[in-house]
């Protein structure tokens, strides 16, 4: 990916990236983040959800949090890396073609990563950042939502042939 990423740059290397965009963009985390994952944590536990654990690796595309029993994988989506259609994030001015292909490529792997899970048995929940934000209650409702109507789902899972 990171190749065929590097078409979009001139010579291959990022230029003309103002010190200010350049300090920005090196400060933002891909995990931990607190407008996203720790508010999304913290309204969980507040809501005395349970049986998550968190960034699980061995899934597609390493969901957030994971509930193994009710199988559901949920994302939680940062608006600007995921490109999204709501928000619709200004693209940096400088290697503007490098960040519009990274986001088209961000959302194809989102998809793959939603439909490789869904063929596995698992519920795929995307949360976007802006709803984190905004309407958390929301977010925590369609989650626990979906966490009852997958109860059950071990079990069918183990039993089926």
């Amino acid at each position: 990916m990171e190749r065929e990423l590097r078409r979009h740059l001139t010579g291959g290397r990022f230029s003309n990236v103002p010190v200010i965009t350049s300090t920005v963009m090196r400060a933002v985390k891909g995990e931990g983040n607190r407008t996203t994952e720790v508010r999304l944590r913290l309204a969980l536990v507040r809501a005395g959800i349970r049986g998550w654990i968190v960034r699980e690796s061995g899934l597609p595309g390493t969901p957030d949090f994971v509930f193994r029993r009710e199988r559901v994988a949920v994302f939680a989506d940062g608006c600007f890396w995921h490109g999204c259609r709501s928000c619709n994030p200004r693209l940096p001015r400088s290697n503007a073609a490098f960040w519009k292909a990274k986001m088209d490529m961000n959302r194809a792997k989102d998809r793959r990563h939603s439909r490789a899970l869904r063929r596995s048995g698992w519920a795929v929940l995307r949360v976007w950042e802006h709803d984190i934000r905004g309407r958390l209650a929301k977010v925590v409702e369609r989650i626990s939502t979906a966490l009852k109507s997958r109860k059950g789902v071990e079990s069918q899972v183990r039993e089926s042939p």
